[in-house]
C-alpha cells in the first residue's frame, strides 16, 4: 500500500493512541475499576480501531480498485475485500 509520509505518520500516530488506550484498559482491569469505566475504555478502543480500519480501507480501495487497475485484478481485490469485511464485521 502506498501512503505518503504524512499518511504513514498519521496512521502510526493512530496505532500509538490505540496502544495507549489498550494499556489503560489493561490497567483498569488489573486495578478492578468499575465495569462502566472499563466498558467506556473498550468502546473508545473499538472506535479507534474502527477509524484506523476505515482510513486504511479507503486508501486500499483507491489504490487497488481505481481505473488504473485491470479488470482481473479488480475482481480479485473485490473478492479479497468481501472476505475481509465478513470477518471484520462479525
Amino acid at each position: 500500500m502506498s501512503h505518503t509520509i504524512a499518511d504513514k505518520e498519521k496512521l502510526l500516530l493512530r496505532v500509538k493512541k490505540i496502544k495507549g488506550q489498550l494499556s489503560s484498559l489493561e490497567k483498569a482491569l488489573e486495578d478492578e475499576k468499575e465495569c462502566f469505566k472499563i466498558l467506556q475504555q473498550i468502546s473508545a478502543a473499538r472506535g479507534a480501531i474502527h477509524s484506523l480500519m476505515s482510513e486504511v480501507l479507503d486508501g486500499h480501495i483507491k489504490e487497488h480498485l481505481g481505473n488504473h487497475v485491470s479488470e482481473a485484478d479488480r475482481e480479485k481485490e473485490i473478492q479479497n475485500l468481501a472476505s475481509l469485511l465478513k470477518t471484520y464485521l462479525k
